[in-house]
């Protein structure tokens, strides 16, 4: 036990160490090298959140809670905060436009707070998690589904959010609240009622974005217009597509479903139709310094006796199921070595994530799917 605490411990004490280490005369400082905060909080364990430095944590994670409820992305808030920065955070807090469930956004911090309550049984930070469980419910549309960020009143950050799991990560959370699962299984009853009819309007919207390609159900787009429930594009090279990477989660969440009903079996046996008449085969990752001496990747023929998985693109056409790939000027091609390695490089193009997909159906059907009716 002791061992699983000093071990946590040392961790975040050598990133903040690492963070805010001086330079040395004549020298420049060590670049920081922060754990990522959604990376770590869900890695911590049971016996962290009795310590002086979960509470700590905790503490940061009620200063950066906006007065929506909400969190914003990209913070590593397990850091320390001086009082010139609390001070700061304190005075931004109607800073409503940043509050989002991108990048494991408020999810990660309601989760957090639920365990550190769990562990330390002090009332603020339950009162934390269900202010960020009701920007949740606030901020679902009537459709089922969320955006990006709320209340953001414009651009792509309205649609409804497929892209990065954004929308999957809530219904996860929604699942566990509603079934009183740890940690959240304080949440009061009313809340529990709450987070049900979130989450079986959240399926819904899953069900009736499912595209239609040559009449036949296939998977989703990362993002839709909130009105229509059309594909709808994000940034520049985020084009409307049928996503291989997103649908992945959003499959894993429907088959982690207890007694699905039918529309939801063959949703997913739809989807996983898909992703086998989308494999890539023959083709694997070459990494390779360029003559500026970046690092940079192409993609080339699996050798001649090695057995490379199969692949799947990022994006594919609606029209064709074609792969794609897209630079910042907005503009499909077809081979991945006709955009800059800026690009390239920057974003994930190639996947085999879907191989958990058929990992996990192949006991998912044998008690839901069409291979049960078989048996």
């Amino acid at each position: 036990m002791k061992r699983i605490i000093c071990g946590c411990l040392a961790l975040l004490c050598a990133a903040t160490i690492m963070a805010q280490a001086p330079a040395s005369k004549g020298k420049a400082a060590p670049k920081a090298k922060v754990r990522k905060w959604t990376q770590m909080a869900p890695k911590l364990k049971d016996d962290f959140f009795k310590t002086d430095e979960a509470l700590r944590i905790g503490d940061n994670v009620l200063l950066y809670q906006y007065e929506t409820g909400g969190w914003p992305k990209n913070t590593n808030m397990q850091l320390p905060l001086d009082e010139a920065a609390k001070a700061k955070l304190r005075a931004n807090r109607k800073g409503i436009n940043e509050s989002t469930i991108d990048n494991k956004a408020t999810t990660t911090e309601i989760t957090y707070l639920c365990r550190l309550y769990n562990a330390t049984g002090q009332q603020r930070y339950a009162d934390g998690a269900l202010r960020g469980m009701d920007y949740l419910f606030r901020a679902q549309y009537a459709n089922g589904g969320w955006p990006q960020f709320y209340p953001r009143p414009k651009g792509y950050y309205t649609h409804i959010t497929f892209n990065d799991d954004a929308m999957t990560n809530v219904l996860k959370v929604m699942r566990d609240v509603a079934k009183g699962k740890q940690p959240y299984a304080f949440m009061p009853d009313s809340v529990k009622a709450k987070a049900q009819a979130a989450l079986d309007k959240g399926i819904s919207c899953i069900l009736k974005t499912q595209v239609v390609q040559d009449g036949r159900p296939t998977v989703w787009c990362a993002q839709y217009d909130e009105h229509t429930l059309q594909p709808a594009a994000a940034r520049a090279y985020e084009l409307v597509s049928l996503s291989g990477s997103e649908s992945e989660d959003i499959v894993l969440f429907l088959m982690s479903l207890s007694k699905p009903s039918a529309e939801i079996v063959e949703c997913v046996e739809n989807a996983v139709a898909w992703f086998r008449k989308s494999e890539i085969h023959g083709l694997t990752f070459e990494f390779f310094t360029d003559k500026d001496g970046k690092r940079d990747y192409r993609m080339v023929a699996c050798p001649e006796g090695k057995d490379c998985p199969p692949l799947w693109a990022r994006f594919y056409t609606i029209e064709g199921n074609r792969p794609f790939f897209s630079d910042r000027d907005g503009v499909p091609r077809y081979d991945i070595s006709e955009i800059g390695r800026e690009r390239r490089t920057g974003y994930g193009w190639y996947n085999s994530d879907a191989l958990e997909v058929y990992e996990r159906y192949e006991s998912w059907a044998k008690k839901y799917g069409r291979a049960r009716d078989k048996q």
